[in-house]
């Protein structure tokens, strides 16, 4: 595995991180723990969840069962950096209680430690916002955060899903306060076909010093070799991969992709990921793992080098936005 630093901490962290999502949905806790543990054997030491991960009647079912793993001992915790997420909702299905969601102090404070408590830990190493909350000044969420650092229970923060004028927003608020090191990271969607986030968000992440984690690098299995596999073993695609596909001009450009690997003797979703790796500003991608085989996918991303002439080709068939501002303004 390699490692590098997220963004301006002195925090090292593995070039894939652990995404969790599937953890109780869809994959059951020893599967689960099994995928943790091979994750960890071959060096992936950043693991990312959420307070909401498990939904609806099931919401915090995904820490729960990363808790039960680090409870199983073995120096689990002490090697992995624990990222996790507040914002979301935590109230049972049906029910609407004010205070129970977003960025408030009182949210904050009440997350943290229930966060904790099902994750069996007394820290979190990185606490990220879910989502921006246009509700709460950056001054009170900061003067949470500042108690919460004091307290030991959290040591670095990160957004997920912020435009870039609010991660400037949040980190000159945090150095106009004084000993407040503000956002460290940026979880947004980003790979091939997704590129967006190179208008504003990665400038603005890699400005002020945050690590860029990329979430959803297949784009939801599209960038996976989706049509390979419907022609090769009649696995249609499923989700936002099957919408996409309905439209002819994007089925041309994922074909004209596929076949571009094949090509050049590559698999899809190991592509999509070493693109990602190749990116400026990119900690690492959340690989989400439902099984131990797709775990092992991915790894074999982090020692694949693309050649020039296949990154040129990829950026022929995704172009991106261009440089920013110029890309916009002329």
């Amino acid at each position: 595995m390699k490692y590098t630093q997220l963004g301006r901490t002195g925090l090292k962290v593995s070039r894939l991180v652990l995404g969790t999502m599937n953890f109780g949905p869809q994959t059951d806790e020893a599967d689960s723990h099994a995928i943790m543990d091979a994750a960890l054997d071959a060096g992936i030491n950043f693991f990312d969840t959420a307070n909401v991960y498990g939904w609806g009647e099931n919401k915090g079912r995904t820490e729960s069962i990363i808790g039960n793993w680090f409870a199983k001992g073995g120096e689990r915790r002490d090697k992995v950096v624990l990222a996790t997420k507040v914002y979301g909702n935590m109230a049972a299905d049906g029910e609407s209680w004010p205070n129970h969601d977003k960025l408030s102090a009182v949210n904050i404070r009440r997350a943290v430690d229930a966060s904790l408590k099902r994750l069996q830990t007394d820290y979190i190493d990185v606490y990220q916002f879910h989502h921006v909350d246009r509700a709460t000044p950056f001054e009170e969420i900061w003067q949470a955060i500042d108690t919460l650092v004091t307290q030991g229970k959290i040591l670095y923060v990160g957004s997920s899903n912020f435009p870039g004028y609010k991660i400037a927003q949040a980190n000159e608020i945090a150095a106009r306060r004084g000993g407040t090191i503000g956002l460290v990271s940026e979880q947004c969607l980003y790979n091939l076909a997704e590129r967006r986030a190179e208008m504003e968000v990665i400038p603005a992440a890699q400005e002020y010093g945050l690590g860029v984690i990329p979430w959803s690098p297949l784009h939801g299995g599209l960038l996976g070799g989706v049509i390979k596999k419907e022609v090769e073993g009649g696995r249609r695609a499923s989700g936002r991969a099957a919408d996409s596909l309905a439209n002819t001009t994007i089925r041309a450009q994922i074909q004209a992709y596929e076949d571009l690997l094949d090509k050049h003797g590559v698999e899809p979703g190991e592509a999509a990921l070493a693109w990602l790796l190749t990116r400026p500003g990119v900690t690492g991608p959340i690989v989400g793992p439902r099984t131990a085989q797709q775990l092992e996918s991915a790894l074999r991303a982090v020692e694949l080098e693309l050649s020039e002439e296949l990154l040129a080709g990829l950026d022929e068939i995704f172009p991106g936005p261009g440089p920013s501002p110029e890309a916009f303004a002329w």
